[in-house]
């Protein structure tokens, strides 16, 4: 079993989760990449005191970044969780 703060590591503030979280109410976070549905459910729960309706997640692949002339690199993978609250619940990132 997972430590909740393991699970959930930061919310994604990107101009996209902006605009999904003012027209839809969902909520971006990055979690840990092998935490599962029901995991990040429990922990955004239980972290937050806030009611989940549904949650979506995706895996990032990593872009593929020059250093230097010569040589190649890649940015880590990580997996990016959609969370919708249910009704009546309020935005809790705005209050961050």
């Amino acid at each position: 079993m997972r430590l909740l703060h393991n699970i959930i590591k930061a919310p994604c503030m990107t101009e996209k989760a902006s605009m999904v979280q003012e027209r839809q109410g969902t909520v971006v976070f990055k979690v840990d990449p092998r935490a599962n549905k029901i995991e990040i459910k429990r922990a955004v729960e239980e972290l937050f005191n806030v009611k989940v309706s549904t949650v979506k997640t995706l895996r990032v692949r990593g872009k593929q970044k020059r250093m230097g002339v010569k040589s190649v690199g890649r940015a880590n993978d990580w997996k990016k969780a959609y969370i919708t609250l249910s009704e009546g619940e309020i935005n809790f990132l705005d209050e961050l």
